[in-house]
């Protein structure tokens, strides 16, 4: 049993478990818990306000006294899978990998096996504990259709250490987005809110009441056009402050430039302007995407262990590439 000592420094008018979440994301060893699992140990009195039980929905009172007492993590379940998976850079204390769309990073209840977790226990002798059973060394993670560079840990100390960092947002994240239609600025920084869409609970949503901070910095890149008309799409820059789930695909949609082949956000039917304006080469590249067409171009940071800085460049993969390839045709 682990036990954790907090002290609220600020008083909420979020919902306790809402409050609790943004509060252990900073935390190693809490980090890793969701929403739902904070509700759990709420529930069952493993999280006390004041040496009191609590409920989700209540607030917590700046200077309040929260005592959080969890299990140990258990011995890893899932198991080791030959998954090939393109290692970027690895040494005793980490590893840095370039990871493939339709990939999901680690295994959950509803997926215990073909995840990155599964790969790295085959190609890794250990991994860091602190994630727990299913998510062994994992610090951050990227959608599944998403692409690109991901650093997992191999010893706590690295865990904590990197965990700090995405904390203070000292971590050098680039993301290729590859979206319809041309903004009408080179750059653009958009600071929101995101949290669940009330509305249909698979999105997510900006400027939601009690949603956390999002901050991302776009550039335009490249912008392609038949002869005489209006560029149909461009290869846009995300550099992140912040890592929300959906973070760069929400931002840009509310921008009004959804990605091309986002199942979620911005599949347009083929009536739709958007859509039709494709050439039928682009349009046969992007029906073969896996989902949406988004890398994670570079990540840079500083080693914990180590002190060296360390940078890293993903190539994308074929599907990303042959589409802006098909693209490029059209600059």
């Amino acid at each position: 049993m682990q036990v954790f000592t907090l002290i609220a420094d600020l008083d909420s008018s979020e919902r306790a478990d809402k409050y609790l979440l943004s509060l252990f994301q900073e935390l190693p060893g809490l980090n890793h818990l969701s929403r739902s699992q904070i509700q759990k140990l709420v529930e069952n009195g493993s999280i006390l306000i004041n040496d009191k039980p609590t409920h989700s929905k209540d607030r917590i009172a700046k200077g309040a006294k929260i005592t959080v007492s969890i299990n140990a993590p258990e011995p890893l379940e899932a198991k080791p899978e030959n998954i090939p998976i393109q290692i970027l850079f690895e040494d005793e204390h980490l590893i840095v990998v370039n990871k493939q769309p339709g990939l999901t990073v680690h295994p959950s209840e509803t997926q215990a096996s073909g995840t990155l977790v599964n790969a790295l226990l085959y190609h890794v002798k250990n991994l860091s504990g602190i994630g727990g059973k299913l998510r062994p060394g994992i610090v951050h993670r990227i959608d599944k259709d998403t692409s690109g560079a991901l650093v997992i840990t191999k010893d706590d100390l690295t865990h904590q250490g990197l965990s700090k960092l995405f904390a203070t947002h000292d971590i050098q994240r680039k993301y290729w987005a590859l979206v319809y239609g041309s903004p009408k600025w080179q750059q653009q920084t958009l600071k929101t809110t995101i949290d669940r869409s009330p509305n249909d609970r698979k999105k997510m949503a900006v400027n939601i009441a009690g949603g956390r901070e999002a901050v991302s910095h776009f550039a335009l890149i490249e912008e392609f056009a038949q002869p005489s008309k209006h560029p149909f799409a461009s290869l846009i820059e995300a550099k992140l402050e912040t890592g929300r789930t959906h973070q760069v695909r929400v931002h840009l949609t509310h921008l009004g430039h959804s990605l091309l082949g986002d199942p979620v956000y911005g599949s347009p039917s083929e009536n739709q302007t958007k859509w039709k304006a494709l050439p039928a080469n682009v349009q046969a590249a992007v029906e073969k995407l896996p989902g949406q067409a988004l890398h994670a171009r570079v990540l840079g940071f500083v080693h914990p262990i180590t002190k060296k800085e360390l940078y890293f460049e993903a190539e994308p993969f074929e599907e990303f590439s042959q589409t802006l390839h098909s693209l490029r045709q059209f600059k």
